[in-house]
């Protein structure tokens, strides 16, 4: 039994820590989230799966039930605090390119290049440098630490009619690794 405990720490150890390429993060959108909350019945998810090696963001966002029209959506960064809180926006606007405005209800996929300036609003570029470069690294750590949301605004509620923070989801290979840690301390325990 002590080698297998011995066994399991060391495939725990052994495990490659290489910098991370892609990223996912995800947020459940609706109106409570809002700042000040929103009383609509609107809900969605958003998607959002970073790059830092190809340098590109996917979008996905599947949303319905708004009590207007939606007039614009994209992604906000960065709160002084996670999860809480406004901040200006960090992609383009009004909206996202191609996302289906003018509706209550409807489904998005575009991947963007983080090293293109279009990608970014005017005012976050600047802010971050005037480059892509820095608009990037500012958004990625935006995301990373919790302080990004994705909103759609409606005429109803200029301000934003749902949002949701986006949240790390932890990659399979993660799960598996606290399993054989976890799997390791048991057998130790009972050695």
């Amino acid at each position: 039994m002590k080698r297998l405990a011995c066994l399991l720490y060391a495939l725990a150890a052994m495990s490659p820590s290489l910098p991370a390429a892609t990223i996912s993060y995800v947020a459940d959108l609706n109106g409570a989230n809002e700042s000040p909350a929103a009383a609509s019945p609107g809900v969605g998810t958003a998607w959002v799966t970073v790059d830092n090696v190809s340098h590109t963001m996917r979008v996905r966002v599947v949303f319905s039930g708004l009590l207007a029209l939606n007039t614009a959506s994209h992604i906000h960064c960065c709160t002084s605090v996670p999860g809480t809180g406004t901040a200006g926006v960090a992609t383009m606007t009004p909206t996202f390119l191609g996302f289906p405005t003018g509706a209550t209800e409807g489904a998005y996929d575009r991947t963007f290049d983080t090293t293109d300036f279009q990608t970014y609003r005017a005012s976050f570029l600047a802010a971050n440098g005037g480059t892509a470069a820095g608009a990037e690294a500012a958004l990625f750590a935006g995301l990373a630490n919790g302080t990004s949301y994705l909103n759609i605004h409606t005429s109803i509620y200029p301000g934003g009619e749902i949002r949701g923070f986006l949240q790390e989801v932890p990659e399979p290979a993660t799960y598996a690794l606290a399993g054989v840690a976890l799997l390791a301390l048991a057998i130790r325990r009972r050695l």
